[in-house]
């Protein structure tokens, strides 16, 4: 009886061995590159397993010379642009220098961030890349270098620990944007954030878990309080992810006090603020104006266009894996803190504040329509 169709079995190194006359142990040598093999058996093996159609056994080479040629990644969450484009950076750089990439995906949750780094070891990968779900627990990442494998991290921190880190400078970007704002008489901005914060409402002394976020907060709060705000934590709101983007955006839009400006810690929450805006029929910029962290595409072709503080993702990603793979060599690292600038892209979502008091502009019947 013939195998089923996808039966055949995975061929061996000792199909190969006898495939071209020599030992086990001598096929292994040859395939895995190590030890000692004459030019000629070299040959006869690498011919005995292209015509076989052999596939190496990437663990078993693992053991064998201590190396899977790998580096794993956990990302906070694949939809996000942010991530997606940080991947990019990484895979571009590992793969030129004969390295895979497994990525796993944490949902911006510690224990699932846990159980990924736990996959990632058992695969023995040559070294981590992790963008921490809170900076704060982060007790779980010391099995990486128990393992013996480097750990860089992601656009976070972890407080208190000195592990190789690629970050961006989001305070001082942060406070940049809320400048822009600033200048054109708003005084009531909001900042919006999915971060999983105790409370929604933010407090000052309160610990933000997440280092990029708490950076991001501190540039908002440092700029309001510069420019003599009262309560400049009175619209700072962290609870997005709990209660859902649209509804935070609603009670800022709908208040007693409305904000006059947003901005989004991302450019998934800015898509959903924009179009809350929209639904509740009022304009950007006339009646509010909105500022997004991370530049995708549909930014810049929405009507208006949005400002954005644009961060360098490419290269925050290509830099993860360069240090990553500087620490699997045992090359000298000269800076094990990374941190990148961003720049305020200035486009048409960002206007004068309204006048206390004036009518809410309406929407005419083709600017209605346009959506992210």
């Amino acid at each position: 009886m013939s195998p089923r169709p996808g039966s055949r079995r995975a061929v061996t190194v000792a199909d190969i061995a006898r495939a071209a006359k020599v030992s086990k142990a001598t096929a292994a040598r040859a395939l895995g590159d190590y030890g000692q093999v004459s030019d000629a058996v070299r040959s006869r093996v690498l011919a005995a397993a292209e015509e076989l159609n052999y596939r190496p056994n990437a663990l078993a080479r693992s053991m064998n010379t201590g190396r899977s040629n790998t580096i794993g990644v956990v990302v906070g969450d694949i939809e996000n642009p942010f991530f997606a484009h940080a991947m990019r950076g990484i895979s571009d750089v590992a793969n030129r220098e004969g390295y895979d990439v497994i990525l796993t995906n944490s949902d911006e949750d510690v224990e699932a961030e846990q159980a990924a780094v736990d996959v990632l070891l058992d695969k023995q990968v040559d070294a981590l890349i992790v963008a921490p779900a809170s900076s704060a627990r982060v007790g779980h990442l010391a099995a990486v270098g128990a393992a013996g494998r480097p750990l860089v991290l992601l656009d976070r921190r972890a407080d208190g620990r000195p592990y190789d880190s690629v970050t961006v400078d989001n305070r001082a970007a942060a406070a940049r944007a809320t400048a822009e704002l600033l200048a054109e008489g708003h005084r009531r901005i909001a900042f919006i954030s999915t971060h999983d914060h105790p409370a929604g409402v933010y407090t000052p002394g309160d610990t933000i878990t997440m280092s990029s976020v708490a950076d991001r907060v501190a540039g908002v709060m440092e700029a309001l309080t510069d420019a003599g705000i009262p309560s400049p934590e009175q619209n700072i709101r962290l609870d997005a992810r709990r209660r859902g983007v649209e509804a935070v955006a609603r009670d800022l839009l709908e208040g007693d006090d409305p904000v006059t400006a947003v901005i989004a810690s991302d450019s998934l929450i800015a898509m959903t603020v924009f179009q809350t805006i929209r639904t509740l029929g009022l304009s950007i910029p006339g009646d509010v104006s909105l500022i997004s962290f991370d530049n995708p595409e549909w930014t810049g072709i929405t009507t208006p266009p949005l400002t954005v503080v644009e961060q360098p993702i490419y290269e925050l990603g290509a830099a993860a894996a360069r240090l990553a793979l500087q620490r699997i060599h045992g090359e000298r690292v000269d800076d094990a803190a990374v941190v990148f600038d961003a720049d305020l892209l200035r486009r048409a979502s960002v206007g004068p504040a309204p006048r206390a008091g004036a009518p809410v502009a309406a929407l005419s019947e083709t600017e209605g329509r346009n959506t992210p």
